[in-house]
This record gives structure tokens, C-alpha cells and sequence, in this order.
């Protein structure tokens, strides 16, 4: 186990001032954006669960290009979804979030809200498609994650490889997400790696590189 603990910060001291640059740019990025453009980063993370994030950025673009009219229209929408999993669904969940939600002061009121946790449950509760995964993919993006865990497939997987989980949830309740954010919080003090950090540190290790 000292073995693969040493491998991690190996890997983190690495790619350490790539990770602060990146977290410094979503913290910027989110107190800069405006409200379309945090709408976007919002349907980025309804895109992503079983979707590759390049692919789902990539939809994102597709979306961007049509403007507003593409997301007053599902077909619209679905037809900018390239390698999607689950396109129909997702198209409605985009759908449903820009005219429930968008032109309802969303973003104004999600920043009001004090704490991270707080906000989260925000999400959760309020954007159909989005769960604590996607919903703590989303702050870290604008710049409120850095207590938040992305327990994503590559991050589990980690998890699991270094011991902090015996197996890999086949679902994974509120209760049984807090629980996997509270150890590999955990793990990220006993090995000196922000809890931030290290969820881009295991995303880089499974795929050689750091993105969104």
C-alpha cells in the first residue's frame, strides 16, 4: 500500500502546478460567467454520467453554436448529443432545466446559498438528471468545490485499487455517496493531497490527462 501511496505522489508532484492553475481558472471563470455561460457548465454535468467528458464538451459546443432556439426544442437538442448515452433522456432534462429554472433567477439564488454542501443539495433537489456526482462536478467547475468529491466510474476505481472502498457500488445512494466522499476526504489528508487535487490526480492517473 506504501507503494501505491508513493505512486500518487509521485503523479501529484508532477502535474501539482497544472492542478492549481486549473482550480484557478474555475474559480475565476466562475465569478466571471454569466448566467447563459454557467447554464452551459450546468448541461455539461447533465451530459457526462456514462458519457465520455470530451464528447460531452464537444455536445456542448454543438449546443453553444445553435443558441437559445436549439434549447426551446428537444429534437434540437438530441441532435447535438454526438455519442451521448441516454440522448432522449437527457434532451428532456436540458429542456426541462432552461424553461423551468433559467429564466427564474437559478444561478442568482444558487450563489446565495452559504455553504458548498448547501449548495449541492440545491442541485440535487431542484435539476432533474443531476445527482451528487454531477452536482459536484458543476460547483467545482465554477469554483465551489473544493471540499466536494466527483465520485465518478474513474475515481472510483481508484478508490477501489487503493483500498479506500472494497468494491465499486453497482448504485449509489445519498447516504452511500456522503460515506465515499468522507473517506477519500480522508485519504486525501493522510497523503497531503487536497481533496480537489486528488480527484484530478486519480482522473489523470486513469487517463493521462486533466480536463473539465
Amino acid at each position: 500500500m506504501k507503494k501505491k501511496h508513493a505512486e500518487i505522489s509521485v503523479i501529484y508532484k508532477k502535474i501539482k502546478k497544472e492542478i492549481e492553475k486549473r482550480m484557478d481558472e474555475f474559480k475565476k471563470n466562475g465569478q466571471n460567467m454569466t448566467d447563459f455561460q454557467l447554464l452551459y457548465e450546468l448541461l455539461f454535468c447533465i451530459l457526462t454520467p456514462q458519457s465520455k467528458a470530451t464528447l460531452c464538451w464537444e455536445s456542448i459546443e454543438r449546443l453553444k453554436d445553435g443558441g437559445k432556439e436549439v434549447l426551446k426544442d428537444k429534437e434540437k437538442i438530441k441532435n447535438c448529443l454526438h455519442g451521448i448515452r441516454f440522448p432522449n433522456n437527457k434532451s428532456k432534462y436540458i429542456h426541462n432545466f432552461y424553461y423551468n429554472f433559467y429564466k427564474e433567477k437559478f444561478f442568482e439564488n444558487l450563489k446565495s446559498i452559504e455553504t458548498n454542501f448547501q449548495k449541492r443539495e440545491y442541485l440535487v433537489k431542484n435539476v432533474k438528471g443531476i445527482s451528487y456526482k454531477e452536482a459536484s462536478h458543476f460547483l467545482r467547475n465554477i469554483g465551489y468545490g473544493e471540499d466536494l468529491a466527483i465520485l465518478d466510474r474513474h475515481i472510483l476505481k481508484n478508490l477501489k485499487n487503493y483500498s479506500i472502498i472494497k468494491e465499486i457500488p453497482k448504485a449509489i445512494s445519498k447516504k452511500k455517496y456522503l460515506e465515499i466522499e468522507e473517506s477519500m476526504r480522508k485519504f486525501s489528508k493522510s497523503i497531503n493531497i487536497p481533496l480537489s487535487h486528488l480527484d484530478l490526480v486519480l482522473w489523470y492517473r486513469e487517463r493521462g490527462f486533466i480536463f473539465k
